[in-house]
């Protein structure tokens, strides 16, 4: 539980205004009552996500995403409830002392082996030991307060890791961690006489290493940690803990390949980074980016495989409806050798003036076609309108065809008959895939639920005349709704939804009944009708209980008992 009252807690709410809020993030539009946008929580193509000004809540209609403003700063930025709190009351001026923030974490046995190695590493840097790792570190324009902010250390002699880990933590766990190994002569460390770069969690928790030599010849210049429990690539973005605050201050994030260009943009005081660590985006890192910001510039090695990964990254980005512009590097330098080769300004001047998407495509389109034979130009024409069709913006489209058709002294009717004979259908969204409700029963619990998050007259209908709720998820929701009203006297749904904080159970049965439930009014005789279905449920039930036990029953006289009882339960059904 938080440490700040609920009376606290409305206060910093109520001092924003939601729709101006949710508007930083993403576009709405006014509609009636209410403010629409395009969901950020499920593939949304059109704008399925309402905020009510009025009730200061969200909803989607599509997924069923419900909440305040912490909530969707909570699902949106990946951050705690209090991280959430804090955030909105500097938005809305509020003087609030949370204290110390605990990130929001699965500490496992796991993160406990990881947060173990990072000091022991840590420390050996900075022992006798260490001398030639810091020169080297040194020699590489790495200074003390760039170590410290990326925890940089240091793995030494053979072993030294391993007795350590096996001596305070179960073996199996140690070995699961990707840094020990065990063969006939026991265990030994995975990594030794590197220098450690950490690899982070979302949430900023070390979850793996790249150990990257320094004293010697190796066939690989860094060695990375397995994939573990803890540690997926797919999931992983260098540095977003760090850079996700700047990234929305600026309203700008660029993405780099690497760690070290990551760590190098640093030292120059460009901080709005993350890296890709050299594996295709995926779906989910993508739809991580898209909410960073607005402004996303991909910045990848110039050489060709570079040139490929930023094509990957673009198409994955495009797909969600994020246009993003491109830096590209002379002399087939990566971020962190342009640095240190040109200087701060010359890559900042970079980052200043990217190419657009298309432009970027064009160019990498070109690469080795022979655009002096009709055969090299026809293949080019014909990729180029592959990626013309892709494109939904006509002004962009429109300005493309012009620039291809100077450039390569064709008509455009051209291009456009044969845009419009290749022209694929738009695929249709996709549907959020959640359980269709079609038991009355649930139904009926769904219904009062819905509507006792918005009337104390039906929670004290539900208190006076209802005894059980059969759904557990809904019975334990109906229990803090009616406690809620309880203890406050007063029902709303966004101070509840506070007052729970932001529960992920509680949350998703909301979000549920939010889904199936979209009629604002309701009446007595609804509410009735709804209590007295979740009656016979019970009544049913209570018959097939008493049924089976009086099969067991070998007295005539219990036997008799019994079937009165089902006889009076009966007539209660009608």
């Amino acid at each position: 539980m938080n440490t700040l009252s609920q009376e606290k807690i409305n206060e910093i709410r109520n001092s924003v205004n939601i729709v101006d809020v949710i508007s930083s993030y993403i576009p709405l539009t006014p509609r009636g009552k209410n403010y629409f946008g395009v969901c950020p929580f499920h593939d949304d193509n059109n704008p399925s996500m309402s905020v009510s000004p009025s009730r200061q809540i969200y909803k989607c209609f599509s997924c069923g995403a419900t909440g305040t403003v912490f909530k969707f700063i909570m699902d949106y930025e990946n951050i705690s409830f209090l991280e959430a709190v804090k955030k909105v009351a500097d938005i809305g001026g509020v003087s609030v002392n949370i204290g110390k923030i605990k990130k929001k974490q699965t500490h496992t046995e796991l993160h406990q082996i990881y947060d173990l190695s990072l000091k022991f590493y840590i420390n050996n840097l900075n022992t006798p030991s260490g001398k030639e790792a810091r020169e080297y570190l040194k020699k590489r324009n790495i200074n003390e307060d760039i170590i410290k902010e990326f925890q940089i250390g240091l793995s030494l002699k053979q072993g030294a890791l391993s007795k350590i880990l096996i001596d305070k933590f179960k073996p199996d766990e140690v070995l699961k961690s990707g840094l020990v190994g065990k063969n006939d002569y026991g265990y030994y460390d995975l990594f030794y006489d590197r220098i450690m770069f950490p690899l982070y969690d979302l949430d900023g928790n070390p979850v793996a290493y790249s150990g990257r030599i320094y004293n010697r010849e190796d066939n690989s210049k860094y060695f990375n940690t397995r994939e573990t429990e803890i540690f997926k690539k797919g999931e992983l973005i260098y540095n977003y803990h760090r850079a996700k605050d700047i990234a929305r201050q600026k309203n700008q994030i660029i993405i780099m390949e690497g760690f070290m260009d990551v760590i190098r943009a640093y030292t120059i005081g460009i901080k709005n980074t993350i890296a890709m660590m050299g594996t295709a985006v995926t779906d989910a890192q993508a739809h991580l980016i898209k909410r960073m910001a607005k402004d996303i510039i991909l910045c990848f090695d110039g050489d060709e495989a570079g040139a490929k990964a930023t094509m990957s990254c673009l198409n994955e980005l495009l797909k969600l409806g994020v246009t993003p512009k491109i830096v590209r590097l002379e002399d087939n330098l990566d971020p962190d050798e342009y640095i240190q080769k040109y200087g701060k300004e010359a890559f900042q001047r970079k980052i200043d003036n990217p190419i657009s998407s298309m432009d970027f495509k064009l160019s990498y389109l070109k690469n080795g076609k022979d655009l002096t034979s009709p055969a090299g130009q026809a293949k080019y024409i014909s990729e180029i309108i592959t990626e013309l069709n892709k494109i939904d913006d006509d002004i962009l489209k429109d300005l493309t065809i012009k620039k291809i058709c100077t450039e390569m002294n064709i008509d455009e009717d051209i291009i456009r008959k044969h845009l419009e004979n290749t022209k694929q259908p738009k695929p249709k969204p996709k549907q959020v895939q959640t359980k269709v409700t079609t038991d009355k029963y649930e139904k009926a619990e769904s219904a009062l639920l819905y509507y006792m998050l918005k009337s104390p007259e039906v929670i004290t209908m539900y208190n006076n005349k209802v005894t059980y709720i059969p759904n557990k998820e809904y019975r334990l929701l109906a229990r803090e709704i009616s406690s809620f009203y309880k203890n406050f006297g007063f029902i709303n749904e966004a101070d509840f939804i506070d007052y729970i904080e932001c529960d992920e159970d509680l949350m998703n049965t909301i979000n549920k009944i939010n889904k199936q439930n979209t009629k604002e009014e309701y009446s007595n005789e609804e509410i009735e009708d709804y209590i007295k279905v979740i009656k016979d449920f019970n009544v049913k039930e209570e018959i097939k209980r008493l049924t089976n036990k009086m099969k067991n029953l070998t007295d005539p006289l219990d036997k008799a008992k019994i079937a009165e009882e089902i006889v009076s339960l009966k007539k209660e059904c009608n």
